[in-house]
């Protein structure tokens, strides 16, 4: 991929979409490396004594897979200065099987004075959106 160009960024846009599929040896591959080893990650009885509907992907997880998308486009992972989201609901991770997690990246605003992007993300798992107001500033 090549750098985008500020000047030919409009609203509304669309940057990127990509399925991002989440299995639960994926899951315990990020517990490890994250340091995250709640077993609701993992353990179905105890997500479900939780009242969760299962094991379910770290929420981190699911917006790093997210921000991903942008650090594509941009070219450059070090071009996003901003990123923040609310988790809005989780992303249940069958066994077996994998949950199949959606990310849509449209341009949100356009700022040439600053020379930033902010991409807005649509995150959806099943049709529902599982992070809201999920936006990346990036400087290009």
């Amino acid at each position: 991929m090549s750098r985008p160009q500020i000047e030919s960024l409009a609203v509304g846009d669309e940057v990127g979409a990509r399925t991002v599929e989440v299995d639960r040896a994926r899951l315990v591959r990020y517990a490890g490396a994250s340091g995250d080893r709640n077993p609701i990650h993992w353990n179905e009885r105890v997500a479900t004594e939780a009242g969760l509907p299962g094991v379910i992907a770290h929420g981190m997880f699911t917006m790093g897979a997210a921000v991903a998308l942008v650090e594509d486009w941009a070219d450059d992972p070090g071009a996003v200065i901003d990123y923040q989201t609310r988790f809005s609901r989780p992303v249940p991770v069958p066994d077996p099987g994998a949950a199949t997690v959606e990310v849509l990246g449209t341009v949100g605003a356009v700022d040439l004075a600053s020379r930033t992007v902010r991409i807005d993300l649509a995150v959806t798992y099943d049709g529902a959106r599982v992070l809201m107001k999920a936006q990346a500033v990036v400087r290009l």
